[in-house]
């Protein structure tokens, strides 16, 4: 059979053809402005890509010889028979990987009622938390032995990385040289025992959660694991043995294609780095790269779209080829760990796998234009941060001067602003809000990271990109009073409905009472409805022209009854001469909206 191509009758189109056919669709417009995504991360985006466009980047396989991922379930509970209870349901609801807390394990004992009724044989076992992760290992060893497993067909890992633990507590546990010497008894205690367990788990998670962007996540995670890589190599662990039991975990969020591309991006990366230290095993090479939903962008109010949001950041990480991923339950924000929520995390999952098979083709971006351009974007802008922390000493040397956290300060705050701005869009909360919702009463355990004090080290923020627009939404309900928004709509239908759906996003977004209205025939007659409606703030709704008289017909009646007084719009040329009529403020697509109901809850709580 022939290798033809598919319809070769049609002629190739010439990129300066579909250059030609796009300006002329801007009719003028800014091609910059319109059409160039200008990233957090640091580098443009085109409107589109075409094999040209990767004909002269260097793609390199994957060395991966299957796309199937582990299943896990983490779980925080310290008690160990609740633990074990939550443990063995997720297994029979089809988890393979398991994430404990093992602060209460003190024996061989503990561990028995912690692990009673799991194969870990068949079910990864990973020790997330521990008082010391030598003593664990060393705990768990001792049960393999008394039970007698096989342990080379153990596999999981211990959350070995005391420079997150720094980043978080604002110390190290220990002196830096014991640090290691710690690193090097778990790697030749694992080596001899359990010699699948992975050992040294760098966090990039935390710079995700902080607020960092994807090039800081990836450079500043390589960066870590290079200066375990070098410090445990000095104590005599070879190379390959360090690289063989190191994992990546990473938090993966919501820029669908930008976190397929940063999986893949750290693979490369890591080669980069590995490859300067001659490992003397291929496996060294091998990178094992866990990922969990991003904390940052998940919210209390409209919790179930958090359904949607680790939907589809599970796809990213199944699609990039994680090797393990772990799905945050919708109701992280506000509550405990329960069956539905645990239930729905666990299965959204294996729907991937099971009947989507998103595991039974490797790497399947590989090629594609978009993300190999992207993929090869973040590896050239994370070596290039990566280098300027390596100018400083290394990443030890970073935090201890405060560099890399302060950089993330900064990419946080300029993450914060767009949000207050809602330049960025988190559905339900500064945008296109449920007003009825009510949480108060739901929120039984709001925070789930650690925010200490800076200490010899200057700790990472912690926080959730929703969380000031919570807070604002929370003081109406604690308050019992929630404002009533009256919308004075007038004139021009379409103008009066646009804005008037405008105000009624904005000030929802508070859980404010929005009063709406289907139009008026006269000011006078809205501003008495709006009076009689004992309105706290009235919005005025109608097109810029029509303003002119009604903004002084209104505020002619309204004045002295109603202290807000609101034109929904910018009519640039009557700004000054509305506000000495009276008007009190202007909403529109540029209004900061958080600084704007910061201000009314002040005013009206």
């Amino acid at each position: 059979m022939e290798n033809n191509r598919l319809f070769p009758e049609f002629p190739a189109v010439e990129t300066s053809k579909w250059e030609e056919v796009i300006m002329a669709d801007l009719k003028g417009g800014d091609y910059e402005k319109k059409l160039v995504w200008k990233t957090l991360e640091g580098f443009d985006v085109k409107p589109y890509y075409r094999a040209e466009d990767i004909k002269n980047l260097d793609l390199k396989p994957s060395t991966k010889d299957n796309n199937d991922w582990d299943i896990r379930q983490d779980i925080y509970e310290e008690d160990l028979l609740t633990a074990n209870a939550l443990a063995c349901e997720g297994v029979r609801r089809g988890v393979n990987s398991l994430g404990f807390n093992a602060k209460s394990v003190k024996s061989v004992e503990d561990m028995k009622v912690l692990l009673n009724g799991i194969d870990i044989n068949k079910v990864k076992i990973n020790f997330k938390d521990a008082n010391s992760y030598s003593e664990i290992i060393d705990l768990f060893v001792a049960y393999i032995k008394a039970q007698g497993i096989d342990g080379t067909k153990v596999y999981g890992s211990v959350n070995f990385d005391p420079y997150g633990y720094a980043l978080i507590y604002g110390k190290f546990c220990t002196d830096l040289d014991s640090v290691y010497e710690k690193g090097a008894y778990i790697i030749n205690t694992v080596k001899a025992n359990i010699p699948n367990f992975d050992v040294i788990t760098v966090n990039g998670n935390i710079f995700n959660n902080a607020g960092a962007s994807i090039v800081q996540e990836l450079a500043y995670t390589i960066s870590s694991a290079n200066d375990y890589l070098f410090n445990l190599t000095e104590k005599g662990i070879p190379a390959h043995s360090v690289g063989y039991r190191m994992q990546f975990a990473f938090a993966t969020g919501s820029n669908y294609f930008m976190e397929i591309a940063k999986i893949r991006a750290a693979r490369i990366l890591w080669r980069k780095i590995m490859e300067q230290y001659n490992p003397k095993c291929e496996t060294a090479y091998d990178l094992f790269i866990s990922t969990e939903s991003s904390y940052y962008n998940k919210t209390i109010y409209d919790p179930y779209v958090n359904m949607l949001r680790t939907t589809t950041e599970t796809m990213s990480s199944a699609i990039a080829g994680a090797d393990s991923i772990s799905v945050y339950p919708f109701d992280v924000t506000y509550n405990t760990d329960n069956e539905f929520s645990t239930r729905i995390a666990n299965n959204q999952q294996i729907l991937l796998k099971e009947e989507s098979y998103l595991d039974k083709i490797v790497d399947p971006s590989a090629g594609s234009y978009y993300i190999e351009n992207l993929t090869y974007a973040l590896v050239n802008h994370a070596w290039d941060m990566f280098k300027e922390i390596e100018a400083k000493g290394g990443f030890v040397s970073a935090i201890k001067e405060g560099f890399i956290q302060e950089s993330i300060e900064k990419t946080e705050q300029i993450r914060a602003k767009e949000v207050a701005t809602r330049k960025t869009t988190i559905l339900g909360t500064n945008q296109y809000p449920n007003a009825s919702e009510r949480m108060l009463d739901k929120v039984i355990d709001e925070c789930a990271c650690n925010k200490a004090e800076d200490g010899e080290i200057k700790t990472l923020g912690c926080s959730r990109l929703a969380e000031a627009f919570e807070d604002l939404r929370m003081a109406v309900e604690e308050s019992g009073k929630a404002p009533k928004i009256f919308l004075l709509t007038y004139g021009n239908l379409a103008m009066r409905k646009a804005r008037a759906s405008f105000a009624t996003n904005l000030f929802g977004v508070a859980g404010y009472e929005i009063i709406d209205n289907i139009g008026f025939d006269t000011p006078k007659e809205g501003a008495k409805a709006a009076i009689d409606a004992k309105a706290d703030v009235v919005v005025l709704c109608s097109s810029d022209d029509e303003y002119v008289d009604l903004v002084p017909e209104a505020i002619n009646e309204l004045k002295g009854k109603v202290n807000h007084i609101v034109v929904a719009g910018y009519p640039a040329e009557q700004i000054e001469n509305f506000k000495k009529m009276g008007v009190t403020d202007f909403i529109h697509v540029k209004t900061n909206a958080l600084e704007a109901l910061t201000k009314y809850n002040s005013e009206l709580l």
